[in-house]
């Protein structure tokens, strides 16, 4: 598939008003970041947004802040039995959506939430080009960004090379945390991965039969170390690598 460049800027016969963005926020042992992340989407700069967070069984406070002094912050909050990773604690959030797209905003602050202004750009298009997912990448440079570890982000490339091999798109960041999609894409595929293996797994589920119209954009990462709570670690990406043949 050759990758065609489309200004997301062009004039639109729709309106950032016009549609409701659902923001799913998976939280596992965040209470230090949560409330500033809460805070973040709420005030990202769209009009209507539903705030939907999952906690995934936190055991750091995070869930009492969120039953408690945070919960009029959320419009939707789901609480997990028990902890069983990224991939279920989406799964589990984009059930409960209903706005018209869906968002990915992980409950850490490296990822800055004002994006969604020009991510959601692609949806709002009333032609033949309006799209059905929108990927940032981290990159696709023309953004900030803050250098990451070089092994990390070989990796990240790495597993999104072999993604492109076994799906036929033209990205440059599989691995990505915004992922946006129209709720009735989201809503019709099924989920199997309960960790990290979500990235790959959703990416060749969207990439068959070419179906979807799928754009990608830069946007800014700001990534924090193992030590500040990052939790994806060599093992998931062995599973990815997995997960790239499986779907």
């Amino acid at each position: 598939m050759i990758r065609s460049r489309i200004s997301a800027d062009k004039e639109s016969e729709m309106k950032e008003q016009d549609i409701t963005l659902s923001v799913i926020i998976p939280c596992y042992n965040e209470a230090k970041t949560i409330e500033t992340v809460i805070d973040s989407v709420r005030n990202c700069g769209v009009t209507n947004t539903e705030i939907i967070v999952v906690d995934d069984c936190s055991r750091d406070g995070s869930r009492e802040l969120l039953c408690g002094r945070l919960r009029e912050k959320i419009d939707q909050l789901v609480l997990q039995d028990r902890n069983m990773g990224k991939g279920a604690a989406l799964a589990a959030g984009f059930k409960h959506a209903t706005g018209d797209v869906v968002a990915i905003q992980d409950a850490d602050l490296e990822y800055n939430p004002k994006e969604f202004t020009r991510l959601i750009k692609p949806f709002l298009r009333d032609d033949d080009r309006r799209a059905d997912v929108v990927y940032g990448s981290r990159y696709a440079r023309g953004e900030i960004y803050v250098v990451e570890s070089y092994w990390h982000a070989w990796g990240n490339r790495f597993l999104t090379w072999l993604s492109n091999i076994k799906t036929n798109l033209w990205l440059t960041d599989m691995e990505t945390c915004y992922k946006l999609f129209k709720r009735e894409v989201i809503q019709s595929i099924e989920i199997k991965e309960h960790r990290f293996g979500f990235e790959p797994e959703i990416t060749a589920k969207i990439a068959k039969g070419h179906k979807y119209r799928i754009f990608e954009m830069p946007i800014s990462y700001y990534p924090r170390t193992y030590d500040a709570g990052k939790k994806i670690g060599i093992k998931d990406g062995f599973r990815a690598i997995y997960c790239i043949f499986k779907y």
